[in-house]
């Protein structure tokens, strides 16, 4: 099996959420990182995600509209030759949008566990940094934490 380490960044911490970007690291360092140009708008931003999340992003190539981005994502996810569990530790949001991006037209993807694995209920190895409020920075620090928990070969096995 295959730990990824799941983050998003999204529009304000409502049931009104919309995705920004998300999030994946692996226990063996492959990553995915995209933002989405097409599923919010500046006015749908909180005032944090205002001052904090948007001038963190990268754009150029990581900036996708939503059906590249679930291609990608995908497609990253079909990468793994295993079972794949998804770590996070916001499962009501992060949890909740990656189900958006990633179930396509009654389709899940076979190899994914179609439940996450709440971050905070595991035992961290090492101490968590202060998250600087971007995906792919914020998945690296959240699979740092549970890095010699890693089960087995750097495969899984």
């Amino acid at each position: 099996m295959h730990r990824l380490f799941l983050d998003c960044e999204f529009t304000q911490l409502s049931s009104a959420a919309k995705l920004i970007s998300l999030a994946l690291v692996a226990e063996d360092g492959r990553e995915f990182y995209v933002e989405l140009q097409d599923t919010w708008q500046a006015g749908d931003c909180s005032d944090f995600v205002k001052e904090i999340v948007l001038p963190q992003l990268w754009g150029g190539n990581y900036s996708l509209p939503t059906l590249e981005a679930r291609g990608a994502l995908l497609g990253f996810l079909t990468s793994f030759k295993n079972e794949v569990e998804i770590v996070t530790d916001a499962p009501q949001f992060d949890w909740e949008l990656f189900c958006d991006l990633v179930y396509e037209s009654g389709r899940w993807p076979r190899n994914v566990r179609n439940f996450p694995t709440d971050a905070t209920k595991l035992a961290p190895t090492h101490e968590g940094k202060e998250l600087p409020h971007h995906a792919l920075l914020d998945a690296r620090i959240i699979a740092g934490m549970f890095a010699s928990e890693s089960r087995g070969t750097p495969d899984g096995t």
